[in-house]
């Protein structure tokens, strides 16, 4: 039988090649959140090795509201600059639709870099920052207590939202996916765990959708209506009392109604207290009830790293879409693999076309193959 998971999908205009979706990596290399060549040389390895989206990293549309001082941001012209130089590499070699990430990291921005310890630095640190949130309640203990959001803070975000759309329209991203998930600005809002206002951005459900879909609205009023818009979820908090299924379920439905192209279903992220029943395909059992009961397509990921694991989860109807980040990290060359094993016809660029065993009877110049025998 014919693979699912090597099947085009279309969202509005942009139609994938196939599902496999290369996820939204930090890399803590930016300077400034200006990517680096390291930059170049991530994306670029994927786009030229034939999944059907790749994701650049979770990118703060504002200098507070990176995760580290090395993550990537886009709200400077030197950002956008060195991103279209990324664009414009995968878009010349590769056969890869390529996507953005927008983030704004709340309380839980101004850390250090995995490297040096991850934990978050104290404002009066060197390169460090006072954080935001919707609510002064810490992260965790020992963390920066953050300044509640007023009006006008919520509507400098927004309007951070909005420019750094633009200039993802400049570049040319042919999709952009809201992170409203692992415990940053959107699902701190979101949760009750972080949310502990008690004006209209607070309380019930609806007041905590609130920020979110305004956020949501403003992008999508700024972006193409031709091109995809879709959203990264923490499907459950993993805590007693915290952000469930169903609540995803409903914001998934409102978020549908408002246009939204796709849903990212991840988990967890915004309290040190969770218990994460952790293993292969965790997440996908959200993602499945998430696309029956809301009626819009979603992305799978977590812990997914074999080909046949990927196919069963589309053809099963779990998720429309499967996405890949530790998998691929440990082999760039995952997509190449998997339509070795599932039988399928996977894009390769030319000058690596003859290292696939049905390839390799391509001429190379100066050495034609020999002429066939009687």
């Amino acid at each position: 039988m014919a693979s699912q998971l090597f099947s085009p999908i279309q969202l509005r205009s942009i139609e994938l090649p196939n599902r496999i979706i290369v996820a939204p990596m930090c890399q803590y290399s930016a300077h400034d959140g200006t990517p680096t060549d390291w930059h170049l040389m991530h994306i670029g390895q994927f786009a030229v090795a034939g999944p059907g989206l790749v994701f650049v990293e979770a990118s703060g549309v504002e200098a507070i509201g990176r995760i580290t001082p090395g993550c990537t941001g886009i709200w400077s012209d030197e950002n956008e600059a060195v991103f279209q130089r990324v664009a414009d590499f995968c878009r010349g070699f590769g056969n890869a639709k390529i996507g953005m990430q927008l983030a704004h990291a709340g309380r839980k921005a101004s850390c250090l870099v995995p490297w040096q310890g991850g934990t978050q630095m104290q404002a009066d640190e060197p390169d460090a920052w006072p954080v935001v949130g919707p609510s002064a309640v810490a992260y965790a203990d020992g963390w920066q207590v953050p300044e509640a959001l007023d009006d006008e803070g919520m509507d400098r975000i927004k309007t951070a939202f909005v420019e750094a759309t633009a200039r993802c329209v400049r570049i040319g991203y042919d999709v952009i996916e809201l992170h409203m998930a692992h415990g940053y600005l959107m699902q701190q809002f979101l949760s009750p765990i972080s949310n502990e206002r008690t004006d209209s951005y607070g309380g019930s459900l609806e007041n905590r959708m609130r920020f979110p879909l305004e956020v949501f609205d403003a992008v999508r009023a700024a972006w193409p209506d031709e091109l995809p818009l879709g959203v990264r979820i923490s499907s459950v908090d993993w805590v007693d009392g915290g952000w469930t299924i169903e609540d995803s379920i409903a914001l998934a439905k409102v978020l549908k109604d408002r246009d939204c192209d796709f849903i990212d279903a991840s988990s967890g992220g915004n309290s040190p207290l969770q218990d994460i029943d952790a293993g292969p395909g965790y997440q996908t059992g959200f993602a499945a009830d998430i696309r029956r009961e809301a009626g819009i397509k979603t992305m799978a990921v977590g812990q997914i790293t074999q080909a046949r694991q990927a196919e069963a989860i589309v053809r099963s109807g779990q998720a429309d879409m499967v996405a890949l980040a530790r998998g691929m990290l440990y082999d760039p060359h995952w997509t190449w693999h998997a339509a070795d094993e599932l039988h399928a016809q996977a894009n390769f660029p030319p000058q690596y076309m003859r290292s696939h065993p049905s390839l390799q009877g391509l001429p190379i110049p100066g050495n034609p193959p020999p002429p066939p025998k009687d």
